[in-house]
């Protein structure tokens, strides 16, 4: 029995806890920000309003706070949003805390001063001086993980033997662990497709979808070569697989269909999803610099298209 700390109550931090309790853990999740989750998570019924589900009744919620990092936890799971992985890292370094972190929160980072984009790994290994670190990824839609349909996910750590450590503690019937040491390719992989799974979205039919997606896939291959990932995590469970449940039903290719209908991003978000998070507009806006200005806009029309579109708030216009 492992003390598992999740720092993130949205919905794949919250579903996350389900696993983990199977497993005979002690698990504690905390919200920093979010005064809906921690509504949500503090009170007696631990109704999850994004799950639409009860969670366990032997999670146990605490306030967010420095002296709850400094409790004695053998894993630390990061499930905020993009935004929120400077917060935590300034914060794990204020403390110096030295416990195993596991993130599942997807993205990319812009480094300006240095002109150069970074995975969550690198930003928390670089920027704040944290050790140990281990990325969670996969095709692993949070409300299906909550009702324990099988799910397979993917744990990297240049050490394999830390990202199966952390799999014995985490797996059970239903969620299932692979590993790798491609840490590179699997975070790169796992960011871009939520731009991808936009783009497959926008196809207004099956015949259009489909040629989108295989077009994607081209493309994630060119990038994932050019940030140094090895070619076989795109046609893994970080690459193919994720695209794949993304496109079929996740907000990214929600976003997708009202930008294939003719709707600006920006009048979507704001009529349809309101309160949703659009991880690939968050992701877009992140690495637009560095993308139209260093990398061949020939191999990725897709990604510059969608880019552009976000950019400057226009119409997305398909072109394959």
């Amino acid at each position: 029995m492992k003390n598992i700390l999740v720092i993130g109550g949205g919905a794949m931090g919250s579903a996350f806890t389900i696993p983990s309790l199977e497993n005979k853990n002690n698990v504690t999740i905390s919200e920093p920000y979010s005064k809906r989750f921690i509504k949500d998570l503090s009170s007696k019924k631990k109704f999850h309003s994004a799950l639409k589900i009860k969670l366990p009744k032997q999670l146990r919620f605490r306030k967010f706070s420095r002296n709850l990092l400094k409790e004695n936890f053998d894993l630390i799971v990061i499930a905020l949003s993009l935004p929120g992985i400077d917060f935590i890292g300034k914060e794990l370094k204020d403390l110096k805390v030295k416990t195993p972190i596991l993130v599942l929160t997807k993205g990319l980072k812009f480094e300006k001063k240095k002109n150069k984009i970074l995975t969550i790994s690198d930003q928390l290994q670089k920027n704040y001086n944290l050790k140990n670190i281990s990325v969670l990824k996969g095709p692993c839609l949070a409300k299906e993980l909550a009702r324990k349909n099988q799910t397979s996910v993917i744990i990297a750590n240049k050490n394999i033997k830390i990202a199966k450590s952390i799999g014995r503690k985490i797996s059970t019937k239903y969620y299932l662990t692979e590993y790798s040491k491609d840490v590179v390719g699997v975070e790169v992989c796992s960011a871009i497709k939520n731009i991808y799974s936009m783009i497959i979205g926008a196809g207004q039919s099956l015949n259009s979808s489909s040629n989108l997606f295989q077009k994607a896939i081209l493309e994630m291959r060119y990038l994932n070569k050019y940030f140094k990932g090895k070619d076989e995590t795109i046609f893994g469970l970080a690459g193919v697989g994720d695209l794949y449940v993304s496109a079929a039903g996740g907000r990214n290719s929600k976003m997708g269909g009202f930008l294939g209908k003719g709707f600006t991003f920006k009048t979507a978000k704001k009529r349809f999803m309101p309160k949703e998070t659009v991880e690939g507009e968050e992701l877009a806006k992140e690495i637009a610099p560095f993308i139209l200005k260093k990398i061949d806009k020939k191999k990725i029309p897709l990604m510059i298209n969608l880019l552009k579109t976000i950019k400057e708030n226009k119409k997305f216009k398909i072109k394959v």
